[in-house]
């Protein structure tokens, strides 16, 4: 198949778009590919990649990510990974990270992001298989509920500071008795 873009050289990328049911179809050669960069032209309409949906997905509602003119914001220092120089900018407009040193880089800036993504996450808590994870569940919980008792302890909320202690009694109560422990 030839490239439907300069009608010369054998078509190697195939795309395939479908809109309401109605399917159309690109054959390009590397070479036009790589001219038009990652956005093709359907029909007279301007067409989108993923790095493009990502970053339009990034956009929404965050100060750190809109575009202003220069002279209405102040020149600041622009923050780069230190291992492989890539800027915020630049993850913004290609939609994926340089290195695993980036996640360090520009954690404050992604924060909004995953938060948005995630339903409120920032952390992955994975999942801990029933069988294996013994008294896990329960050291976890147990975790939350002292943040939970500093936070109420903060607040002077001491009525509530003492059920959340008395949980936590519980709790360790509960995972002395499943180690065999006896006091």
């Amino acid at each position: 198949m030839i490239c439907q873009e300069c009608n010369e050289r054998p078509a190697t990328l195939h795309f395939t778009k479908v809109v309401n049911g109605e399917k159309n179809e690109v054959h390009l050669c590397e070479h036009c590919a790589q001219d038009k960069g990652d956005q093709f032209m359907f029909d007279s309409s301007p067409g989108f990649s993923v790095n493009n949906l990502l970053a339009g997905l990034l956009n929404i509602s965050s100060p750190a990510f809109k575009q202003a003119k220069a002279s209405e914001v102040p020149r600041q220092e622009v923050l780069k990974c230190e291992k492989c120089n890539m800027t915020f900018q630049q993850f913004i407009n290609v939609g994926r990270f340089g290195c695993s040193q980036c996640y360090g880089t520009f954690k404050s800036q992604l924060d909004p992001i995953l938060k948005r993504v995630h339903s409120g996450n920032v952390e992955h808590h994975g999942k801990i298989p029933e069988r294996m994870g013994g008294t896990i569940h329960i050291k976890k919980k147990i975790l939350q509920l002292r943040s939970d008792l500093q936070d109420a302890i903060e607040q002077e909320e001491f009525e509530q500071a003492v059920e959340i202690r008395d949980k936590i009694r519980s709790l360790e109560k509960e995972v002395r008795d499943e180690r065999g422990d006896a006091e």
